[in-house]
């Protein structure tokens, strides 16, 4: 049901734009016949693709760099479009309801529609085109070393400069591969940290699939180890799996756990969560009060949690700080406005949730369109200091 409703939704927008750019204009029937043909062999290509990973994972990634370019493509020529439309839309309704019924336009003023409407489609194919351009560009691009500073009351002096490395949402899959990923890891060593954080949202695929492609994490190294927790897309690929190969490329999980970092007298809790839907999967779910449970409460507690909304009852838990990970920063402009929604407007960056400190990366990867639009790919140095 799930997945023909996104059919459904994804064939209303190629329709509303399939209308606006190839009908609308008039065009001559040779070009009409071969952008309805291509417009509807890229609608199709979407789910073709996305399921081509169980199936036919090498198809899949060859696929998806055409389909799902096409997608972030067709998405910005939706709004775009929607941007001129709507406000039209509404004048010719206000017009009709003060002026009644209008007589049909003349020749001159359908000659007129129909020069406006090309000029109209030419600009937003060309707008949207340099913008997907740009977009994958930046997606697969020079990723942004953030330098987060973030002071701690109950962090000891010997602790002051600890650094954490925060890598989340690498994505390894449809067009993300190992090459990718052993950036990912020589950027992180480069950074000499302390200790390495994955926030989750890591795979998507099988394990049998991506082995391969994720097996450059085992270089990983950090002073005081490599911790992670649970995504989303772990969950959508096999969590258990999932846990049981990325733990013996070294890291630990910490699902709803906590271990102390640091020598006695010189040491703050770290501790990590499920992600925030896990609890629809058998032996899954956030539990911050087992999370929580093993604190010293004269340590300063840090806090893994996948989602930035986790952090409304990690609050209630004393957490002094979250690391999260998960919107992308948005991905692709204006999206983000849902994402954002969705997280009670919580996108990337610094926030302040009571008395807990939160802040979320914009990832390492990217899902679906190779495209990251004002929203560049960020690896996350967090940089404790004490009060």
């Amino acid at each position: 049901m799930r997945l023909l409703f996104a059919l459904l939704i994804l064939g209303s927008v190629h329709f509303y734009v399939w209308t606006r750019l190839v009908r609308s204009p008039r065009l001559p029937r040779p070009a009409f016949i071969a952008l309805t043909v291509l417009v509807i062999a890229m609608w199709i290509s979407i789910p073709v693709t996305i399921s081509s990973r169980v199936w036919a994972p090498t198809l899949g990634g060859t696929l998806g760099w055409v389909s799902l370019s096409w997608l972030a493509l067709v998405g910005l020529l939706f709004v775009m479009l929607a941007v001129v439309d709507i406000p039209r839309l509404l004048a010719r309704v206000g017009t009709r309801l003060v002026r009644g019924k209008q007589p049909p336009p003349t020749p001159e003023a359908m000659s007129r529609r129909t020069f406006l409407a090309r000029v109209g489609a030419g600009t937003a194919v060309t707008v949207a085109s340099a913008s997907v351009a740009r977009g994958m560009t930046v997606a697969r691009g020079v990723h942004e070393v953030v330098d987060v500073e973030v002071r701690l009351a109950k962090l000891p002096k010997a602790l002051d400069g600890f650094s954490i490395v925060q890598l989340s949402d690498l994505h390894v899959g449809l067009t993300i591969d190992r090459v990718f990923v052993q950036r990912v890891v020589d950027l992180t060593n480069d950074l000499k940290p302390d200790l390495i954080a994955l926030t989750g949202d890591f795979v998507d695929g099988k394990v049998e699939n991506l082995r391969d492609e994720i097996a450059p994490l085992a270089n990983l190294r950090a002073k005081h180890g490599v911790f992670a927790v649970t995504g989303n897309h772990e969950y959508y690929s096999g969590v258990d799996p999932w846990i049981a190969e990325i733990s013996r490329l070294g890291a630990r999980y910490l699902r709803n756990d906590l271990v102390a970092i640091g020598e006695p007298g010189a040491a703050f809790d770290l501790s990590g969560v499920d992600d925030h839907g896990a609890h629809s999967y058998r032996g899954h779910g956030e539990d911050l009060a087992k999370a929580t449970a093993k604190r010293n409460p004269d340590h300063a507690l840090v806090l893994l949690a996948h989602q930035p909304r986790q952090v409304r009852r990690a609050s209630k838990f004393g957490v002094d700080l979250q690391l999260s990970g998960h919107t992308h920063g948005g991905q692709i402009w204006p999206w983000h406005y849902a994402v954002k929604l969705q997280q009670h407007g919580m996108l990337a960056g610094r926030y302040q949730h009571g008395n807990t400190q939160l802040y979320v990366t914009r990832g390492c990867g990217y899902w679906g369109p190779p495209v990251r639009l004002l929203a560049p790919l960020e690896i996350t140095r967090v940089i404790l200091r004490s009060a």
